[in-house]
Parts: C-alpha cells; sequence; structure tokens
C-alpha cells in the first residue's frame, strides 16, 4: 500500500510557483493525456490530482534553513557561513523563503483542485483537505497572516488579501473539525493517507498556534515575557492531543521508532512516502537528502564509505550538553560509531551504513567514536583499551579517531596501526573548524543508500507521531493552567527515555540543566523552558524548532542567549530597530504579483518589499 500514492504518474502540467501564479496549472492541454484538456482528464480521475497535492508536500516538508536554523540548537561548522537564517539577515528577495512560500500554495492549489474535481463530499477530497490545511498551518507558523484561499484557482485573478489569523485559525479550525467528525477518513493510517488521527494532531497543533497567537501578548520580546488573555485554544488543543494519542502508550524504545526497518509503526501517524524500488526515475536523485544533514563532514562517500555531510546544522554547544546521563535518545538520535570501511567487505556491509548492515557489529573495525559529555575519560580510554582490536585501522581505509564532545573544551584521541591512542585537547570551536567533528544525526538514514551521495535517501519523512502529541498536550495543558498534567505529560516521554521522574517542573530547572546558562535568561526560567528543551530532545533535527520558539515567544530570548551568530537582541531588528523579525518576509514576487498585497503589507521587520 506504501507505493499507492506515488506510482501513479505525476500530472505535467502543473507549474504554479506562487499565489498569483496558481491560475497556470490548468489552464494548458495536458500532452500526456492524449490532447484531452485538464479538465477533460481530471474530471474522470481526481485521485491523480490528489496524488500530486501528496507528492508536492515533498517540495515544504523539510527545510533545515526555515525549520531549525536560527534557533539554539544548530550551527554550520567547518568555517561555513551561518547564513541568512542563523543570522536573521533574510530579506523579502531570498530565494528559499520565496520557493517555500510559492511551493505551500502549490500543493494547496493541488488539494482545492482535487476537491473541485472529485467533489466535496468524496473521500478523495477528504484526504484533500487535509493537505490543504496542513499548507495552511505551516504558512500561518511561518508568515502570520495569509490568504486563506478555499476555492480551486484556474483564472487570472490576482486579488487574494491577506487573511488576519483571527478569521484564519477559526476557519482552519472549522474545516479541521468537520473533517473530523464528518468524513469517511479512517480512523489510522500508517501509509501516508490522511486520516482521522492525523486530522485531530492537527487540529491540537492549530489550536495551541491559535491560543499563542490570538490569546497571548508580548510583555517585552526580548525577555519572552508574555501575559495571557485566556485559555479556550489552549483547552482545545488539550483535547485533540488527547484524541490524536488515542491511549497510546510510549512503550516501543526511542531507537526502534527511528529504526530504518521499522517504518510505519504504530507512534506514527502521517508521514510524506518515498519508495525507492520503482522509482521510474534516476534512483540517485528521486529521494531527499535528510539523512545528509545535521553533522560534521566525514568525506566523500564514494572514498570513505561514510555517509555525505556538509557541516551543516551540527549540534551547538548547547545541544552537546542538553542530553541527560542516562538519556536513550542520545543514541536514539546520533551516530556515534562510525565502522570503518574497506573495500573487501564493500559498502554498506562495512562503514558507516554497517550500522544496519553489518553481520557482527561487535567485531567491526571503528573510525569514529564519539562520547557524550558526561563520560569520563577514564571511561573512554577503558573502552579503547578493553576493545583494542576494534581500533586498529588494518586494511581500512580511514584514520581512526575519538572524542568526548563536552564544552569548553573536547578531549580527543587518535590512534596508531597497533590501536593505541594518543590524547589532545582542544576548543569546541578548534575542534567545530576541522573535519570529522562530532556526532551526526541518524534518524533519517537510510540503510540501503548507495554511494551517491545526496538525494538518496527514500526514508519516509514523519511530520506528525505520537510522542510530539503528548508534548503538543504538555504545553497546551501548561498554557490552559493545567500544570500536573502537563507534568505528566512530560514524564511519559521522559520515562521512555529511560530518565526518572520529575517531582516538579521546578525539580527540572533546579537540578536537571547541564548547559551554561547568563543570569538573565536563568531569571525567567519557566515550566515552558522545561517542555521546550523536553522536544528539542525528543524531536532533534525533526524540523520543529524555529516554529517552536516563535510560536511560544521565546525566539529572541533563545537565540540571543544560545545563537552563536546572534549576540544582542537588536540583531534579529530592522534596520532602524524599531520592529523584531519574528515572521518570515512576504516575498517580494508576492507583494508585486498580488493585486491585494501592497509594500505596507509586508510583515514587521522587513522595511520595505524589498528591504
Amino acid at each position: 500500500m506504501k507505493t499507492s500514492l506515488y506510482k501513479s504518474v505525476i500530472v505535467s502540467l502543473f507549474m504554479g510557483v506562487a499565489l498569483t501564479s496558481c491560475s497556470d496549472f490548468l489552464d494548458a492541454d495536458n500532452k500526456s493525456a492524449g490532447g484531452q484538456t485538464a479538465d477533460d482528464y481530471l474530471g474522470s480521475d481526481p485521485q491523480a490530482l490528489l496524488t500530486s497535492a501528496y507528492e508536492s508536500m515533498k517540495d515544504i516538508v523539510f527545510s533545515p534553513e526555515l525549520y531549525c536554523q536560527g534557533t539554539d540548537l544548530y550551527l554550520n561548522t567547518r568555517g561555513h557561513d551561518g547564513g541568512d537564517f542563523n543570522k536573521y539577515y533574510l530579506t523579502a528577495d531570498n530565494s528559499t523563503v520565496a520557493s517555500y512560500y510559492s511551493n505551500v500554495y502549490k500543493m494547496i492549489n493541488y488539494a482545492n483542485g482535487t476537491i473541485s474535481y472529485a467533489g466535496e463530499g468524496t473521500a478523495v477530497a477528504h484526504e484533500a483537505r487535509f493537505v490543504r490545511a496542513y499548507g495552511y498551518y505551516l504558512l500561518t507558523q511561518q508568515f502570520g497572516a495569509v490568504p486563506y484561499v478555499t476555492t480551486y484557482i484556474n483564472n487570472a485573478n490576482t486579488d487574494y488579501p491577506r487573511t488576519p489569523l483571527a478569521e484564519l485559525y477559526p476557519a482552519l479550525i472549522e474545516d479541521l473539525t468537520d473533517l473530523y467528525n464528518n468524513s469517511s477518513l479512517a480512523a489510522q493510517s500508517h501509509e501516508g493517507h490522511a486520516s482521522k488521527q492525523a486530522v485531530a494532531a492537527l487540529l491540537a497543533k492549530v489550536n495551541l498556534a491559535a491560543g499563542w497567537d490570538l490569546e497571548t501578548e508580548y510583555v517585552d520580546v526580548a525577555k519572552g515575557t508574555f501575559t495571557k488573555k485566556g485559555n479556550t485554544y489552549f483547552t482545545e488543543a488539550a483535547k485533540w492531543a488527547e484524541t490524536a494519542i488515542n491511549g497510546i502508550q510510549l512503550t516501543m524504545s526511542f531507537e526502534d521508532k527511528w529504526s530504518p526497518s521499522n517504518e510505519g509503526n504504530a507512534e506514527e501517524i502521517f508521514s510524506v512516502q518515498y519508495e525507492r524500488n520503482g522509482y521510474p526515475g534516476d534512483v540517485g536523485t528521486g529521494g531527499h537528502s535528510m539523512e545528509n544533514n545535521f553533522g560534521g563532514y566525514y568525506g566523500e562517500c564514494s572514498k570513505t564509505g561514510s555517509k555525505q555531510v556538509g557541516s551543516d546544522n551540527q549540534q551547538s554547544e548547547k545541544a552537546m550538553l542538553l542530553f541527560e546521563k542516562g538519556d536513550t535518545r542520545y543514541e536514539g538520535t546520533f551516530m556515534t560509531t562510525f565502522y570503518n570501511y574497506n573495500e573487501t567487505d564493500g559498502w554498506g556491509k562495512s562503514g558507516y551504513y554497517a550500522y544496519y548492515n553489518g553481520t557482527n557489529k561487535s567485531t567491526l573495525p571503528i573510525q569514529l567514536r564519539w562520547f557524550p559529555y558526561y563520560v569520563t575519560a577514564a571511561e573512554a580510554e577503558a573502552e579503547f583499551t578493553a576493545n583494542k582490536n576494534l581500533y586498529k585501522k588494518g586494511s581500512c581505509l580511514n584514520a581512526v579517531k575519538a572524542g568526548i564532545l563536552s564544552v569548553p573544551n573536547v578531549i580527543t584521541y587518535t590512534f596508531d596501526a597497533d590501536g593505541n591512542f594518543t590524547k589532545k585537547t582542544m576548543t569546541v570551536d578548534q575542534f567545530n573548524a576541522a573535519t570529522e567533528n562530532g556526532v551526526c544525526v541518524k534518524k533519517f538514514d537510510d540503510a540501503n543508500s548507495a554511494q551517491l551521495g545526496t538525494k538518496n535517501d527514500y526514508r519516509d519523512i514523519v511530520i506528525l507521531h505520537v510522542s510530539d502529541l503528548y508534548l503538543i498536550a504538555a504545553e497546551a495543558y501548561y498554557m490552559a493552567d493545567q500544570t500536573s498534567k502537563a507534568l505528566e505529560k512530560v514524564n511519559q516521554v521522559r520515562q521512555r527515555a529511560g530518565l526518572t521522574a520529575l517531582n516538579s517542573f521546578n525539580d527540572y530547572l533546579q537540578n536537571n540543566i547541564n548547559y551554561a546558562m547568563s543570569t538573565s535568561f536563568e531569571a525567567t526560567l519557566s515550566p515552558l523552558d522545561v517542555i521546550l528543551d523536553e522536544r528539542a530532545r525528543e524531536l532533534y533535527a525533526e524540523g520543529h524548532r524555529w516554529m517552536d520558539l516563535r510560536r511560544t515567544k521565546q525566539l529572541v530570548r533563545y537565540n540571543v542567549e544560545f545563537n552563536k551568530y546572534v549576540t544582542i537582541a537588536s540583531q534579529m531588528m530592522d534596520a532602524d530597530h524599531i520592529n523584531y523579525k519574528l515572521l518570515r518576509p512576504i516575498p517580494t514576487n508576492e507583494i508585486s504579483s498580488n493585486t491585494s498585497i501592497s509594500p505596507e503589507d509586508q510583515n514587521p521587520g522587513y522595511n520595505v518589499a524589498t528591504e
């Protein structure tokens, strides 16, 4: 069933690039359908259009720049510049932002087209409404108020005013609630289809976002302080999160949850589907590149047998110290043991992917071994001594190294041909300037990757899952003044990770924080920081962080404290130091082509349309 979504031929005529270009989608003859017009072709096969709507999610489902950078958890290493997103240099001409905006609207118009051709009450239309709602959820989190269009665009109209969030959120919630109560969607799907569980999960997220945007107000942006005006949306968010969780317990180990052999597991709510087998084009470019993010540079995969990673979005210093001792999510998130590559055993059976494909990992030679900060030098060296044969280069291609990833200094080890080690200490900055600088994220690894570099990852991309909803519920309960229920949800997530339950949120704030912070940051600590830390560990590298910080009004506070590229709050403001950049800029192309949006409608922090 997994492949059913993507084996249909994607409708070739869809060429939309922005909201005001959506009319291009179906204005031409469909050359791939025997000369039929699009109306003829899609009227007889609206499933093809739904397939295109699902397929278009691949263009927006993951963007490390938009979703991860400019936060507290990641930095670019080995001399790589921080870039516009980390430094908050964004302008309305940024191509990544413009492409994202247009691609989300392309997906929405595919969905609206599906509904138009299939009919409102059909099963196909019900799935399309979920896709459309997910698109609007993403747009509101990145851009705030946007044009809310629920009709299929097949004309030259360019009049699409921004819909205020006070109107957009209720409309979105009404549509999703009706979809949950009155649709023919299946209760669950682990194969990439919309389901009632996915609708409930999205309702939880939309209500939570609405609560923050409509029921809270900033007191001090730089300090992340705010006042609360109501609990309506927060209460609804908790209710829908519980509906999506539906009593599912977190009994699966974190490692198993993210294992390449366990796709579609019971915790998955909705994922974007990929399938290597039967891919009609170049298999080396038909996947995605999520496994190639979040780590150091380990050499060319064709030469070293390692994974192709480019030193972008590596652990920040806070992220290095974020995980508590005993937290199984550290090993479940990061690759801490890289096996060495030898040409005799070849790709997959040796090298990086031997972690998944090796027949006896206890005998495989090691190339890189990384320990978290809480491991002592004595403990690491005892492991080297007890397993000396594994640290011999032998006939393998790569030099052998190890290290303890601590702050402010990293302890590194190099090994000679006999497995004897030499110890050295260097600063974190020195370490990050080198190659092979630490762990990489393994959550998205494809065990069947070939030596083809990037865009060769065919793991499904999970965008809604159960433990995320536990923490959505925790945040909603906290904001709805139900602190004990919030703590209960946090503890259920922590206990699956092998950690002891917290007696209170203050228990964590006083005893469990291992990363450094300024006195001003510490002075404003609250249970919200506990929930955000838990989300950081549970959802590391999944693409939630920027939206989490923006939603909870902590974006400036966290960036000034932990983002290496931001030192003072004014760096996140416009040139006149009047408005903060708390949203992404509306792209120049949209402002110039949409007759209902003018330069004065640009989001605060961006002085004019072209900045």
